[in-house]
């Protein structure tokens, strides 16, 4: 079947990568160290769930997880907005969202990133792309695949027509998990061939150049 539905990933993807991760989980660690007594390792999980894993360490240790965890989320947004200040769209991606919901595909957003610092970077969002999801907007984000559940049932998208675009490989496991078709690009921190490695369906090096070869093999109804 075409691809009718295009679901993009924001940081690395719509978006220069701004965020700090390595950064961003260090202080995680620094904060978790307030509640241990023994330091945490070096961080060996995605942020959100290295979150999850200090918090749970804290909690089987007898402390105040609750509170780590408010903490934890706070300095997260923080970094978040910091980032998003000096962030920007790629040139392509007002347009490119523009063309696809003239020529009636059914678009969505989903991120990992909060909502306050997204819309910092793209405050006509809502214009342009129908649907968006943030972490807060969800119970469990990408790579669950419920994350994306939630924009094809916004949408009333058929599955079998949906493709999740990332520049990362969470982001194609979360299509695989979701049982949609996958496109990495080459846009974030992620190569080429960490991208093929993750068994995305197609690469290219941005989401303009994507969606234009998916037009040229007759693979989307644009």
């Amino acid at each position: 079947m075409k691809i009718e539905c295009f679901i993009f990933d924001f940081d690395g993807t719509l978006a220069e990568l701004r965020l700090d991760f390595a950064a961003m989980k260090q202080q995680l660690n620094s904060l978790a160290g307030r509640y241990l007594t023994v330091a945490p390792p070096q961080p060996f999980l995605p942020v959100l769930e290295w979150l999850a894993w200090l918090e749970d360490k804290i909690r089987s240790s007898g402390g105040r997880s609750e509170g780590f965890r408010a903490q934890a989320l706070a300095r997260i947004s923080e970094m978040e907005m910091e980032a998003a200040k000096s962030g920007a769209l790629f040139e392509f991606t007002r347009p490119l969202l523009k063309t696809l919901k003239a020529k009636g595909a059914k678009t969505a957003i989903i991120t990992r990133n909060s909502e306050a610092a997204v819309r910092v970077v793209f405050p006509d969002l809502c214009e342009v792309c129908p649907a968006f999801f943030s972490r807060d907007h969800v119970i469990s984000p990408k790579p669950d695949p419920a994350h994306v559940v939630c924009a094809l049932e916004f949408l009333g998208a058929d599955p079998r027509t949906a493709i999740m675009i990332g520049d990362h490989p969470l982001d194609i496991q979360t299509g695989k998990a979701a049982g949609i078709m996958t496109a990495g690009v080459c846009s974030g921190s992620a190569s080429r061939n960490e991208l093929l490695a993750a068994g995305a369906d197609w690469i290219a090096d941005d989401c303009r150049k994507l969606v234009e070869e998916l037009s040229e093999q007759g693979r989307a109804s644009l």
